[in-house]
C-alpha cells in the first residue's frame, strides 16, 4: 500500500495535464444544429476549434473565413452540444461488464439458466463463473433467483451472479460451499442472507453479506482490470460522453488511470472519488488537479444504505410489500471520521443514499459536519448520490444546505415497475423528484450509475424529460410532473455536472476560450419526438479538441 500511495503522490506532482490538447488539429464544425448551452447565444451555425479550445461560435461564413485551413467536420444534420458528462458511474465496472458474463436483459429465471448453460459450454473448466446484470422485477417468476436455480445450470463449479444494482448477488451451492456458508452463518451488520423455509441459505446475499461469498472468489487479474479500464473509456467515448465522475475507485484503478493519462490513452475526462477503503490519500491531499486536467482526484464515495430493488434502501417506515426498513451499511462513527477528515483537507464527499431514511441521515451528517460554519458546506459541494426517495420535508434541504443532488434519471424508468409496490403511493410523491429539487434551487447533476444502467446519455436525457420507459409506458401515478424540460435535462449533464465537479469555470457550455468538449448525437434532442431520442446514437465525441470517437459513415 505504501508503494501504491507513493506512486499516486508522484503522479499528482506530475500534474497529469492532457496531452490531447497539444495534439489537437484545428476543426470547423457545422452542418447541423449546434447548441451552446448559453442563454445569450443558445444556438450557432458553426464552431471553430483551435489548439483544443473553442475559438469561434457563430455564422458559418465568418467561421470559414477565420479558419480556411481547418479540418472540415460536416455534421450532416446531426446535433452538437456541450460535452455530456456522466456524474455517477463506475468505470472499471463498465469495462468489466464488456469483458465478462453480462446478464443484462435476461427476461426470466428460465432464460438465466439457459444463458448459464451456454456460458459454461463455451468456457469449460473449473474456474468460478462470475457475472452481473440480472434484475428480477420483470420476470414472470416474480422472485429472486436461488442457488437451486443456478444448480440446474452449473453444479460442479462456483457461480456468483451480481444483481444489476450491485447491492445483491446470487450464488450456487458450490460457491456457498467454497465460501463456507452454512445454515449457521450469520449476516454481518448492514447485510442480509435470504433463507429457505428450513432456514438454510437460499443463495441470495444482500449488501454487506455479499462479502461472505466474494471473499472466497479469485480476484480479477491485474491485466484484466487494466483492460477493463481501457474498455470502459472506449465504450464511454463511443456513446458521446466527454467525461465521467468515477465512483468508489480503488488505488490500483486510480494508478491505472494515471498511466493512461500520461500515455494519452485517457480519451475522456475522469474525476475520481475513492472508495472508503482507499481514501487515505485524498483525505490527506484534498481535491487535486486543475479544471482542464484529464484526470483529477476529487474525494471519497461513501455508502449510507442499500438499494430499493433488493429492499436494502433505508426507509423511515417499513416497506409496503415486505417486512423491514432496509439496511444501513456504514457505521456512524466511520462516516463521522471520514467526513471530519474530508472537511479538514477539502476532499469532496459523495454519499450513496436511496431511501428516505438514508437521505435524511446523509443530510443530517453533512449538516453536523459543518455545524459551526454552514456556508462552508455550500462551498464544499458535498453530494448525495442517487437521492431517490425523499421525505417531503427533506426536499428543500438540498438547496438550503448547498448539497448536490447527483441523480440518475434511468433509475426512475426502470424502477417504475416495482417502486410503487415497495413504497406505496404516499412515498412515491418524493421519489425521483428532479423537477421539485430544481425548482427549490438545488443543483441536480445527471448520471447513469453504469454498469447498474446501460450508461447511455440519450437514455438518461429521454428519462429525465419524458419519464416513461423505453417502450413509452408510465404508470398512472408515476409522477410525470417531475419530468424536467429539455433545457433542464441538457443542463443536468452539462452545467450541472460541471458545477458538481468544480469545473464550471471552463466547462458546461460551448463558449469561446473554453476547452472544446463536444457531444454529437444523431437527433436534435431539443426538438425530436421522444421515441426518436430513445433510438438515437452518438455520432462524434470531441474532447479537448481531439476526436475521441467518430461514428460517421465514411
Amino acid at each position: 500500500m505504501r508503494t501504491t500511495l507513493t506512486a499516486l503522490i508522484t503522479g499528482l506532482a506530475l500534474g497529469l495535464t492532457p496531452l490531447a490538447a497539444a495534439q489537437a488539429e484545428d476543426l470547423l464544425i457545422h452542418g447541423g444544429p449546434i447548441y451552446t448551452g448559453r442563454d445569450d447565444q443558445p444556438q450557432v451555425e458553426a464552431l471553430v476549434v483551435r489548439k483544443g479550445d473553442i475559438a469561434y461560435a457563430g455564422p458559418l461564413k465568418a467561421a470559414r473565413k477565420l479558419a480556411p485551413e481547418a479540418r472540415d467536420i460536416d455534421l450532416d444534420g446531426a446535433a452538437a452540444y456541450p460535452g455530456f458528462v456522466d456524474s455517477h458511474a463506475h468505470l472499471a465496472g463498465i469495462g468489466m461488464r464488456e469483458l465478462t458474463l453480462s446478464l443484462e436483459g435476461t427476461p426470466s429465471i428460465e432464460a438465466l439458466i439457459v444463458r448459464l448453460k451456454a456460458w459454461a459450454a463455451e468456457h469449460p473448466g473449473k474456474d468460478p463463473v462470475i457475472g452481473r446484470g440480472w434484475i428480477e422485477t420483470h420476470w414472470p417468476e416474480g422472485r429472486f433467483p436461488t442457488a437451486a436455480d443456478l444448480d440446474l445450470a452449473i453444479s460442479d463449479r462456483p457461480v456468483v451472479l451480481t444483481r444489476a444494482d450491485g447491492h445483491a448477488l446470487v450464488a450456487n451451492t458450490a460457491a456457498m460451499a467454497r465460501a463456507g456458508v452454512t445454515t449457521a452463518t450469520q449476516a454481518p451488520s448492514g447485510g442480509q442472507i435470504l433463507r429457505t423455509a428450513s432456514g438454510a441459505p437460499a443463495g441470495m446475499f444482500v449488501d454487506n453479506a455479499m462479502s461472505l461469498v466474494r471473499a472466497a472468489m479469485p480476484a480479477p487479474s491485474a491485466e484484466l482490470k487494466r483492460q477493463a479500464e481501457l474498455k470502459g473509456v472506449e465504450v464511454y467515448a463511443s456513446r458521446g460522453w466527454t467525461g465521467l465522475h468515477n465512483m468508489a475507485a480503488s488505488s490500483e484503478e486510480y494508478a491505472t488511470l494515471q498511466d493512461m493519462a500520461r500515455a494519452g490513452t485517457l480519451k475522456i475526462r475522469v474525476d475520481t472519488y475513492m472508495s472508503d477503503d482507499d481514501s487515505a490519500l485524498v483525505l490527506r491531499t484534498g481535491r487535486t488537479g486543475a479544471p482542464r486536467d484529464m484526470l483529477r482526484l476529487m474525494g471519497v464515495k461513501l455508502f449510507m444504505d442499500g438499494a430499493l430493488g433488493s429492499r436494502g434502501a433505508a426507509l423511515l417506515a417499513p416497506y409496503s410489500d415486505a417486512e423491514g426498513t432496509g439496511l444501513l451499511l456504514t457505521p456512524p462513527a466511520e462516516l463521522a471520521r471520514i467526513m471530519a477528515a474530508a472537511r479538514q483537507s477539502g476532499a469532496q464527499i459523495a454519499i450513496h443514499a436511496i431511501g428516505d431514511r438514508g437521505n435524511r441521515l446523509a443530510l443530517d451528517d453533512f449538516e453536523a459536519a459543518f455545524a459551526n460554519n454552514p456556508s462552508a458546506l455550500k462551498a464544499a459541494r458535498w453530494r448525495v448520490e442517487h437521492a431517490q426517495v425523499l421525505a417531503p420535508e427533506d426536499l428543500p434541504r438540498f438547496a438550503k444546505l448547498g448539497v448536490v443532488a447527483s441523480m440518475q434519471p434511468s433509475h426512475a424508468i426502470g424502477d417504475l415497475f416495482f417502486a410503487p409496490s415497495r413504497l406505496g403511493p404516499d412515498r412515491l410523491k418524493g421519489a425521483y423528484a428532479w423537477e421539485t429539487l430544481l425548482n427549490s434551487g438545488a443543483l441536480v447533476a445527471g448520471g447513469t450509475d453504469a454498469p447498474v444502467e446501460k450508461g447511455d446519455p440519450l437514455v438518461e436525457f429521454y428519462a429525465a424529460a419524458y419519464r416513461h420507459d423505453l417502450k413509452g409506458f408510465a404508470g398512472p401515478d408515476w409522477g410525470l410532473d417531475e419530468a424536467v424540460t429539455r433545457a433542464q435535462a441538457l443542463k443536468m449533464f452539462t452545467t450541472g455536472a460541471a458545477q458538481a465537479g468544480f469545473r464550471e469555470s471552463e466547462f458546461g457550455t460551448l463558449s469561446v476560450g473554453h476547452p472544446a468538449d463536444i457531444s454529437v448525437f444523431s437527433v436534435d434532442l431539443m426538438t425530436a419526438p421522444f421515441a426518436e431520442i430513445a433510438k438515437a446514437h452518438a455520432v462524434m465525441t470531441v474532447v479537448a479538441g481531439k476526436i475521441a470517437y467518430d461514428g460517421r459513415r465514411p
